[in-house]
């Protein structure tokens, strides 16, 4: 019995399980996109894009635990957290093609969406940036005392940070209403995390970070948004209650490298075409989380406990490229943004 079979399909009915589904495939049909486009456009993305491919469960399993009302920041991976709250795909597109009808106006790019009518409260391209804004929104959202609750998304680099103790340690103090979801996807940059973080080298799991502000610290399976979902339903039970923040360590493996730009120059962002493969890890760990791969492997799940027919998986994934494809002809025949545009929302 695998850990998905071990959670109660009372947790989440049938039609929301497919719906998780959906939109993990729609995560993942859009960051295709964004990395054809790289590949086969030059030019036409300009700057750092970070694909979050290999965490679409972990993405999808937490977002699906909060409610309307609550709110969302993430770090410059960000791709996914916007498609699963309902974010226009189409704008989104827009926005990393630099283009005037981008979600933000061609002003932010891939690392820098915001969509604050859906919750979204926005990314940066700041190692950890997420934490302490996050925490300063759950602080907000416990003054307005309408039970609301902010997840905050960040990866295990960032725990690293000065600001990610500092927040813990407030948070923990004011009771905030906040979950720290850090995705683990097993290297910064290229470099494993084993040799960089003490609590790794040490065998111990990130989240074991949570003990010195006396809040939960849970490690998860990221690859399974079943398990993702009971372990955030839990924590963000317990924000919006007023006993305070829990660190969920959400375990998942990048399937592509860091970032366009590490990348050698004129091959695509898939590992197995990378010549410095061995900076990363060697073939045959990279395979092994190839059959790990969160979407098919749920996929298979649903099928096999009869919760989605082949025919209505091949439907969603169809729907899925025929809508990235209309985000990218959207986006491809978008103006670009006026010269005098430069000047507006620009404060002295």
């Amino acid at each position: 019995m695998t850990a998905t079979d071990q959670v109660s399909e009372s947790v989440l009915d049938i039609s929301r399980q497919v719906e998780m589904y959906r939109h993990m495939v729609r995560i993942r049909e859009f960051e295709e996109r964004v990395k054809r486009t790289f590949a086969e456009h030059p030019g036409v993305i300009r700057g750092h894009t970070h694909l979050a491919d290999g965490a679409e469960a972990s993405i999808v399993g937490s977002l699906a635990a909060i409610r309307p009302g609550d709110q969302v920041i993430a770090t410059y991976r960000c791709h996914g957290y916007p498609i699963a709250l309902g974010t226009d795909t189409s704008a989104m597109m827009a926005e990393i093609f630099g283009r005037a009808t981008g979600l933000c106006k061609g002003y932010g790019g891939s690392m820098h969406l915001v969509d604050l009518a859906r919750g979204f409260l926005g990314t940066s391209g700041i190692v950890g940036q997420s934490i302490p804004q996050g925490t300063g929104a759950a602080y907000a959202a416990q003054l307005r005392g309408r039970g609301e609750v902010v997840l905050t998304f960040f990866g295990d680099g960032a725990s690293k940070q000065g600001a990610f103790h500092e927040s813990l340690n407030l948070a923990a103090l004011w009771k905030l209403p906040v979950v720290y979801v850090m995705e683990n996807n097993s290297f910064s940059v290229e470099v494993r995390t084993e040799e960089e973080d003490a609590n790794a080298a040490a065998g111990e799991p990130l989240a074991t970070k949570a003990r010195a502000y006396s809040i939960p610290g849970v490690t998860i399976d990221g690859s399974d948004p079943l398990v993702v979902h009971e372990a955030v339903a839990i924590a963000v039970a317990r924000a919006r209650s007023g006993a305070g923040p829990t660190l969920i360590e959400s375990k998942v493996y990048r399937l592509s490298a860091h970032g366009n730009s590490i990348a050698p120059p004129g091959v695509p962002l898939h590992f197995p075409e990378h010549e410095a493969i061995a900076r990363y890890g060697d073939v045959a760990e990279y395979e092994a989380a190839k059959r790990g791969d969160p979407v098919p492997k749920f996929r298979a799940h649903l099928v096999e406990q009869g919760l989605l027919s082949v025919a209505e998986g091949d439907s969603i994934l169809d729907n899925a490229r025929a809508e990235m494809q209309r985000a990218v002809d959207f986006a491809l025949s978008s103006p670009l943004p006026e010269a005098s545009a430069a000047l507006s929302y620009v404060y002295a």
